[in-house]
């Protein structure tokens, strides 16, 4: 099956402003041999159909082949963090995935999902619902570790109540071609949404982030903040826009992004975006792009390190800065010391 082929579907046009620099000829037009709902190892989950309107027709994609959703609901304070690992070995085959993940009031909770692939011209579509009630805290970290010749779509749907926090970190470590959809309607007060990545690629692999925050209630705050390290011939997309209503008084919104190209072949391209319809606020973006510090880099070597030991050693100073952003120290041991081949 081809995904433009699928009835009533409306795919994206790389001539839409949202979709600019992204190519996604090559992954509609490929003939899948097989479609398959991934099923979770957790027993007894809720099922629900996923009747969510969303800003974004790529939750559709999804949808169009399974309409039903699981739901995760914690309702009571957890001592360690929930680990999903999804594991990819079909060839040529088009996987669905849709899950709801509710956290109730004044609940504070951690999940971590892995997404790692061993299979060659497959294609992971998923979905994400995050429903956060008042005083709810989820810190949720996502590791993408897809292996070459094969596509990777994440849909993140984010819903808060009054005074809930989010902090939303993801690392994107694999190797084939990779878009991730993050869209937060902001609609309740004293709401903290922190969305933290690190793309790290490498060969030619594609990865694009797509983001987009609406500032509707008042006394909010979203921060974003994005780190590229590129080798190769990589290409990253990073298009964040963030909208402030005139009903979102004393908002606080950022955007940050920062690039280390390693190759004269790789490529970013930096879009953020703020739009502000009222004064009282505080707002900021910015994007930088570079190489690493040659006056550091000559410095370590002065101090009698290798060159290729203090390359290594600004480098991990770089990408780390994300990982340091994590709150709770078990899944920040497990980033510092996550290896791709546990897994497949």
């Amino acid at each position: 099956m081809k995904i433009n082929d699928i009835k009533g579907l409306i795919l994206p046009n790389k001539k839409d402003e949202e979709f600019l620099k992204i190519n996604l000829d090559a992954l509609f037009s490929y003939d899948f041999k097989e479609q398959q709902t991934y099923e979770f190892d957790i027993m007894g989950l809720e099922t629900i159909e996923d009747k969510n309107t969303y800003d974004s027709i790529l939750f559709d994609i999804t949808r169009s082949i399974d309409n039903t959703q699981k739901v995760i609901t914690i309702n009571k304070n957890i001592a360690e963090p929930i680990f999903l690992i999804h594991k990819i070995k079909e060839d040529e085959t088009f996987f669905t995935n849709s899950l709801k993940i509710k956290v109730a009031k004044g609940i504070k909770a951690q999940l971590v999902e892995v997404f790692v692939t061993n299979s060659k011209n497959s294609l992971y579509s998923v979905n994400r619902n995050f429903e956060l009630d008042e005083n709810a805290n989820l810190e949720y970290v996502k590791v993408q570790d897809i292996n070459e010749s094969n596509s990777f779509i994440f849909n993140s749907n984010i819903e808060q109540k009054n005074s809930s926090n989010i902090d939303f970190t993801n690392f994107e470590y694999g190797n084939g071609f990779i878009l991730n959809n993050f869209i937060n309607n902001i609609n309740s007060e004293k709401i903290t949404y922190n969305l933290n990545g690190l793309v790290k690629l490498k060969d030619d692999t594609t990865c694009s982030n797509l983001i987009k925050t609406v500032h509707n209630a008042k006394s909010s705050i979203s921060d974003i903040n994005y780190k590229h390290s590129l080798k190769d011939s990589s290409k990253a997309v990073f298009k964040a826009k963030s909208l402030v209503n005139e009903t979102a008084l004393f908002t606080k919104a950022y955007q940050n992004t920062n690039t280390i190209l390693l190759s004269d072949d790789a490529v970013i391209f930096a879009q953020p975006h703020l739009e502000i319809n009222i004064d009282e606020l505080e707002a900021s973006h910015g994007a930088t792009t570079g190489t690493l510090d040659k006056e550091q880099l000559l410095y370590l070597e002065s101090r009698g390190i290798p060159k290729e030991l203090a390359y290594d050693i600004l480098l991990k100073a770089f990408e780390e800065k994300i990982a340091n952003n994590i709150k709770d120290e078990i899944i920040k041991e497990f980033i510092e010391t996550y290896e791709r081949s546990k897994y497949v």
